[in-house]
């Protein structure tokens, strides 16, 4: 089955997370200074990019999850334990344009998983639009 690192999971996942804490403990550096007015402006700035980052990572952490590909099924690998699913009940596999994340729909489930391609698979951002080893897989199942 072929599935991405989980180095470049984890990345992915906690990205937002770790950017908005950052940027919250800049803008606190800058509060605390009260030296300067600039610096009240630009905590400001820092606090309220943390808060969109955080609310970025509340709102996709959860459904991003690690997904490996083989012939005959797909598992899908979360903190519960291993779901595993065949292709027929794959309802679409959809790349999210300029990132390199790709979106999974199945049938019987509300929310959408988001994962990431395997190794092989290395789009320029979306910019370059190639066959990869998921699309392919995906044609000759789905359909």
């Amino acid at each position: 089955m072929k599935e991405a690192s989980p180095v470049k999971y984890y990345f992915a996942k906690y990205f937002f997370l770790a950017f908005g804490l950052l940027q919250w403990s800049c803008g606190m550096l800058l509060f605390l200074q009260r030296d300067i007015e600039k610096s009240r402006n630009a905590a400001l700035v820092f606090f309220l990019t943390g808060l969109v980052c955080l609310i970025l990572y509340f709102a996709i952490a959860h459904r991003f999850r690690r997904v490996a590909f083989g012939k005959n099924r797909i598992a899908v690998f979360s903190h519960d334990g291993i779901e595993h699913y065949e292709w027929p009940e794959v309802k679409w596999i959809k790349p999210v344009p300029y990132f390199n994340v790709y979106r999974l729909k199945l049938k019987g489930r509300k929310d959408k998983i988001y994962f990431l391609p395997d190794q092989n698979v290395a789009p320029l951002y979306g910019i370059f639009t190639g066959h990869s080893s998921v699309s392919e897989l995906v044609k000759k199942r789905v359909k």
